[in-house]
Parts: C-alpha cells; sequence; structure tokens
C-alpha cells in the first residue's frame, strides 16, 4: 500500500497531510520514495556502475553512483558485466541505488536477504546515516536488523497456518 500497489480497504494513507490515493498527490509522493524488493532489476549484461548511473539519468542526477558501489564494497567491481555477480553483490547493487538516486522515504523489502554479515553492518550503516539526515526508512522484514530507536510494527499472520503432520503427532495422545 505504501507503494501505491494496493489501496488500504480502510483508512487513508497520508503524506504531508494529504492522501496518496489522489492521482496529484501520488505523483508527488512517488517522486519522494525508493523502493527495493527481492526482485532486483540488475540488467545482467549492464556494467556493475552502469545499473547504477542508469537509475541515476532517469533521475537527473549525476555523480553519486561510484561514491556508492565504492561505500557497498563494489568500487572493483564497477567496470564487471552485473552477470558475474553473487546474490549478496547484487543486493549491495541495489542498496548502491537507494544512495545514488537519494530519495527521502526508503522502502525496503527484505533488504538483508543474500547479504552476509558485513553487508548486514552496511545496511544498518546506511539506513542510520539516512535517518540522522531526516529519512524516513521503513523495513519489511524476517532476519534481525538493528535500527536504532525502531518503531516496530508486527501484523497478524495473513492466513492461518495449516496444521502439519508434525502438529498432528505432537497433539496425539500417544502413549
Amino acid at each position: 500500500m505504501l507503494a501505491g500497489f494496493s489501496r488500504p480497504s480502510a483508512g487513508q494513507i497520508l503524506w504531508n497531510g494529504h492522501d496518496i490515493s489522489q492521482s496529484g498527490i501520488f505523483h508527488q509522493y512517488k517522486l519522494q520514495l525508493n523502493w527495493l524488493s527481492l526482485k532486483d532489476a540488475v540488467k545482467e549484461k549492464f556494467t556493475v556502475l552502469d545499473n547504477v548511473q542508469w537509475f541515476e539519468v532517469l533521475e537527473g542526477k549525476h555523480g553519486k553512483s561510484l561514491p556508492a558501489l565504492e561505500l557497498m564494497g563494489l568500487g572493483r567491481l564497477a567496470k564487471d558485466k552485473a552477470r558475474m555477480l553473487s546474490m549478496g553483490q547484487r543486493k549491495r547493487l541495489q542498496l548502491a541505488r537507494l544512495l545514488a538516486i537519494d530519495r527521502p522515504i526508503w522502502l525496503l523489502d527484505e533488504p538483508s536477504v543474500a547479504l552476509d554479515d558485513e553487508g548486514v553492518r552496511l545496511l544498518e550503516y546506511i539506513i542510520a546515516e539516512h535517518r540522522k539526515k531526516g529519512g524516513i526508512v521503513i523495513v519489511a522484514t524476517h532476519l534481525p536488523i538493528q535500527i536504532e530507536d525502531a518503531m516496530n510494527l508486527r501484523l497478524p499472520p495473513r492466513f492461518p497456518r495449516r496444521m502439519t503432520l508434525v502438529d498432528m503427532l505432537d497433539r496425539a495422545d500417544i502413549a
């Protein structure tokens, strides 16, 4: 809903006091939004640097791609084809895009998936730095990420889990 893919079944999502479901408001809101998902949108035939610069050009920005890649530990791979990257490196590439595009609201869906311990520390660092500059970060995750002064929202399961054979055996009074 925050990314605009669906509407709330009740209530409103307000941005600067305005309902984002209104088309003119949503257009302004989405220009403030940067979304990271499990689908990485990495163009395999592009270089690592081109994969970040392409998004930067779409934003009318320039000059932040290489520093973002270097911060994320990918500077030495900047001229390599993206098809050579591991899953963790692909995730770091996505995070470098966040930094290069530099929008104030980050929606991060499972941002630590495929990252090693160092990658998770880098993720925590860039989140902290973004928040220090007044940025907003909303994270959906199943894995622990250290975020100072985070507000946690735990949602109930959307669908009840089906009973498994193990559940049935646990409940059975077998003697």
